[in-house]
């Protein structure tokens, strides 16, 4: 290796092992399978099972306890779930910033609990030169909450610096605005490699997408769960994803018991088109690069923090004074959850939209609008995540397995690529990879302070076989 690569980073949010194309589903993903084709495909990746602890243990190589993100960012009481990034970590952006690259952040962050203010948990203060994108966890497509550039809150529609052609939509403000750091550090710091961590919402809910993208899908989901299911698994084994011998998981819910068959095929529509924006957003990134002569010297790692998630949120539910936004009618549980997680789903939406309509839930609103949000539910998370079991949450196959592809045309060589990684690895693993190919040092102190040593391995000699 001559030349240190850049290091082009995405994650995205709450998608099942199965989703894209090249894992077995049938959503159009080409971008993500063409670098799928020309790179490497890992079938035995593992995250947390949650967003903000896989987020953490991602940046950091350590895992989700040690940095003080054991659930979310709300202080629970012990130390390991404080709710912050602690001082006792480094990111990844710190390390390769002291290594000389240029280091730039789009999207979710979800490890601060402050808000509004910045703090040493922002991303500013952890290591980025750029940070565009949101703090809390979820919130509007539309209309996101926490919306950030660099260390100031802004407004979707009183952004100087980025105004869409038509409505805005988040993923496409993540996609152009990464793209945009790539032009830039092209022309004022083309001479430095960059680190550019790109940190889709999509496809947590709420349900949001385009009425173009849903069409696409339009009557695809109508016969339900099982077909679709079915077609993965076998999919996953002919790609030699999985071992043929082993059994689908059971069915979560039955399709003939749904009253409502046209809704909840709308919810999975919408679903696929939130995942087809991801991937028409990824290939704009792409695209960018190959404009900047990047390309080639770009490591590409696509990964998902969690798996497919089972949460009913907006469902079922009259309004935000429901007692728990996880029960369905008969106030039932769907599985046992913290007072905070309730509070964060609410947190999460706002009350009305810009022009003054009002946000809706319930099973006879369609998913996708503005004024709408709601989750696409346990039976479709069990798709997401076929072959396994469980999702979001449970440290089962489901949660915790992701897909993630490398692709870098000057470091995998032409004989491994489009070729399987079946050996286990982690989101620690990343931190390690990173610090490995950028000739970086892991510090033993950082600013003054001990730092606990790194968890992780390097992925590198799976990139020569």
């Amino acid at each position: 290796m001559t030349k240190r690569p850049n290091i082009l980073l995405i994650l995205n949010d709450d998608m099942g092992y199965s989703d894209i194309r090249c894992y077995g589903g049938e959503i159009d993903t080409p971008n993500l399978d063409r670098l799928a084709a020309n790179g490497l495909r890992f079938s035995q990746f593992y995250n947390t099972a949650r967003c903000s602890p896989s987020r953490a243990s991602l940046l950091t190589g350590l895992h989700p306890h040690q940095t003080g993100i054991g659930i979310l960012t709300y202080d629970s009481g012990p130390e390991g779930y404080a709710g912050n990034l602690n001082q006792r970590c480094v990111t990844i952006a710190e390390v390769l910033k002291s290594g000389g690259y240029r280091t730039y952040m789009s999207g979710k962050w979800h490890v601060s609990s402050n808000l509004k203010t910045p703090t040493d948990s922002w991303p500013m203060q952890r290591g980025f030169d750029r940070f565009y994108g949101t703090i809390i966890g979820a919130g509007s497509f539309y209309d996101p909450n926490t919306l950030t550039r660099d260390n100031t809150e802004i407004s979707a529609y009183a952004d100087p610096e980025y105004q869409p052609r038509e409505t805005f939509y988040y993923t496409d403000a993540l996609s152009d605005n990464a793209a945009r750091y790539i032009a830039e550090h092209k022309q004022r710091s083309g001479a430095k490699p960059f680190f550019l961590y790109l940190a889709y919402t999509a496809a947590h809910w709420p349900m949001h997408a385009r009425e173009r993208d849903i069409a696409k899908y339009k009557g695809k989901y109508d016969a339900g769960y099982e077909p679709i299911r079915r077609a993965r698994y076998e999919r996953a084994k002919q790609l030699g994803l999985i071992d043929p011998r082993w059994p689908l998981s059971p069915q979560a819910g039955a399709w003939d018991k749904v009253s409502d068959k046209a809704w909840e095929a709308r919810c999975m529509e919408v679903y696929a088109a939130m995942v087809d924006s991801m991937d028409q957003g990824i290939g704009r990134v792409v695209a960018e690069l190959k404009r900047q002569g990047q390309f080639d010297n770009t490591l590409i790692f696509f990964l998902q923090d969690n798996g497919g998630c089972a949460e009913q949120n907006g469902r079922n539910l009259p309004g935000p004074n429901a007692a728990n936004p996880y029960q369905t009618r008969p106030g039932k549980p769907v599985y046992p959850v913290l007072a905070n997680d309730a509070q964060h789903y609410f947190t999460s939406m706002p009350k009305q939209t810009r022009d003054g309509r009002a946000v809706v839930l319930g099973p006879n609103v369609l998913a996708g609008p503005d004024d709408t949000f709601i989750a696409y539910g346990q039976g479709w998370a069990n798709v997401s995540n076929t072959p396994f079991r469980e999702y979001k949450h449970w440290t089962h196959e489901g949660g915790i397995s992701t897909p993630l592809l490398a692709h870098w045309p000057q470091g995998i060589p032409a004989k491994q690529r489009n070729k399987l990684v079946n050996d286990p690895g982690h989101l620690i693993d990343l931190m390690a990879t990173c610090v490995d190919l950028a000739g970086a040092q892991y510090p033993r102190e950082f600013d003054g302070r001990a730092i606990t040593p790194l968890e992780g391995i390097s992925l590198r000699p799976t990139f020569s076989g």
